[in-house]
């Protein structure tokens, strides 16, 4: 269940930033003070140390997993790669375009964006504060299904710009 659960709350985590204030390049997103129906998750950094001590076959199966869902694991939380382009058109597929998301800012406050969005399998709500060009941070509240039960979460994310050489990381189109 917790890879599902981490899995899906990084598709809620995501759909927030559309915005020409942002660097193009390589962002790092950490999530915190995630919950279930009210019970606290483990947060990222948890979640990460867990894959770390996971059996080699088993640790690259879970990447796999992650990796056909758009998800880059490294650091302290999942990787994004926003090319310049994308910025400028104000096409920021923070989730995996695949995945039949979509996303939808409802108010621009200076700083402050609201949003909603809406999945296969999860819809929801949150609230972007963009702190500068280099990062942002996120409060999503939402239901979804990830294991056959309607649930509701939310959780906070932390999102740092780490330079402008994507690495490895390839952009979601």
């Amino acid at each position: 269940m917790k890879k599902r659960v981490l899995a899906l709350m990084v598709c809620l985590a995501a759909p927030f930033a559309q915005a020409q204030v942002l660097q193009p390049g390589l962002w790092e997103l950490t999530s915190s003070n995630m919950q279930v129906d009210g019970q606290q998750m483990p947060d990222m950094q948890v979640m990460l140390a867990q894959l770390q001590m996971m059996a080699p076959q088993q640790r690259a199966a879970m990447e796999q997993m992650l990796a056909k869902q758009g998800i880059t694991l490294g650091g302290q939380g999942v990787r994004v790669c926003l090319t310049p382009e994308q910025v400028k058109n104000e096409q920021i597929p923070l989730t995996d375009p695949k995945t039949g998301c979509t996303q939808q800012i409802t108010d621009k406050n200076g700083p402050t964006w609201k949003f909603k969005f809406s999945c296969p399998r999860a819809q929801g709500t949150g609230t972007a504060q963009f702190l500068s060009d280099r990062a942002f941070n996120t409060h999503v509240v939402g239901s979804f299904n990830a294991t056959g039960q309607q649930q509701n979460g939310s959780m906070d994310t932390k999102a740092v710009w780490l330079g402008q050489n994507c690495g490895t990381v390839k952009p979601r189109t």
